[in-house]
């Protein structure tokens, strides 16, 4: 019987996507007021072209025409210091799916302004998320094709923190600066970001010393952190930071929520991230996908040239020896496929 499900909605995205879609439709919306922009990509009319976004060139129908897809959006929150192109290909692969897909820019924690990363910056994501969806919303080109009762979030490192939150998770800062201070030498990126590494010589007790300084002053908030916007309905948390999350809160996500997971993530080591999650939540949550040998910067694709990345970028983000990116295609599949059983695309309209 769930086959025979999986089979009925594949076949309804598909019959979605197909009308009149010619290409992968790019448009930037303004943001509710305090908000930056919002880059939606969906199913358009018109043709792919190149488009030059950054170090990407991108094969993207700019403000062309959206045509009707399958009627159901999915937010996509990007990672620490992230922007909307490092995700075009799972984007793309979402919108042959049928769905449309908006990207916020996080406030603080984004490409041309990364100043306020970390639980700053996770206390506003959920809401950014929520009034991206309302940008959408009042958009009169996009409003009339969607049905926004059932929306689906994305979400890598940061952005995986965020899809937990709005799966039910509650997280404090406090969780935040008990877990470096447990963890500090076998976690040291998740708690200081990309500032440093250690690299096993005299330095490291004075960095992890700074760091715990720093942690200890800063993050002394108890308060539980939440979001719940029932317009949400399915998530979708790719290597997320998740050591200062109550698991508890976990263990029966609100939503649909899906994992997905590097095995040779050094950013955020599986053990007090990922696998914690699955632990807590076991068959209440869907393992979409699993790369046993990948990092953590696996699902940025296209990947950010690595010429533009510092040592410590290229070290937490690259690619180990052996990992083939070919494997990727399969896991946006997975993706979407998961998002299209959540979220129960619309019917094709009748012509």
């Amino acid at each position: 019987m769930k086959l025979l499900q999986r089979l009925t909605l594949a076949l309804l995205t598909l019959g979605a996507a197909a009308t009149c879609q010619a290409g992968t439709g790019l448009m930037e919306l303004p943001g509710l007021p305090g908000d930056g922009p919002v880059t939606v990509f969906y199913p358009s009319s018109g043709a792919d072209a190149p488009v030059q976004r950054g170090p990407f060139q991108l094969q993207l129908a700019w403000q062309a025409p959206p045509v009707q897809g399958n009627g159901r959006l999915v937010v996509i929150t990007h990672g620490s210091g992230g922007n909307p192109w490092v995700h075009t290909d799972l984007a793309r692969a979402m919108v042959a799916a049928g769905f449309v897909v908006a990207l916020p820019e996080h406030a603080g924690d984004n490409s041309r302004d990364p100043s306020t990363p970390g639980p700053e910056s996770w206390k506003r994501r959920p809401a950014e998320v929520s009034r991206a969806i309302d940008a959408v919303a009042r958009d009169t080109r996009l409003a009339p094709l969607l049905a926004l009762d059932k929306v689906g979030v994305f979400g890598g490192s940061a952005g995986g923190h965020t899809a937990l939150t709005l799966a039910g998770g509650a997280w404090s800062p406090t969780r935040f600066r008990q877990h470096c201070e447990a963890h500090i030498a076998d976690d040291f990126s998740s708690c200081v970001g990309f500032i440093t590494r250690l690299h096993g010589n005299l330095l490291d007790g004075l960095k992890k010393w700074l760091a715990l300084a720093v942690i200890r002053h800063r993050f002394n908030d108890d308060t539980a952190y939440t979001h719940e916007d029932p317009r949400i309905q399915a998530a979708v948390a790719s290597v997320p930071f998740a050591a200062d999350f109550d698991m508890a809160t976990l263990a029966h996500p609100r939503i649909a929520l899906g994992l997905v997971t590097a095995g040779l993530d050094v950013n955020q080591v599986p053990q007090f991230h990922s696998s914690a999650v699955l632990a807590a939540c076991q068959d209440r949550c869907t393992h979409v996908a699993h790369l046993p040998g990948a990092s953590h910067g696996a699902m940025l694709s296209p990947m950010p040239p690595l010429h533009l990345l510092n040592d410590v970028q290229t070290a937490l983000l690259g690619d180990p020896p052996g990992f083939d990116r070919k494997v990727l295609p399969e896991v946006d599949a997975r993706i979407a496929d998961f998002f299209a059983q959540h979220l129960q695309p619309l019917p094709a309209p009748q012509r």
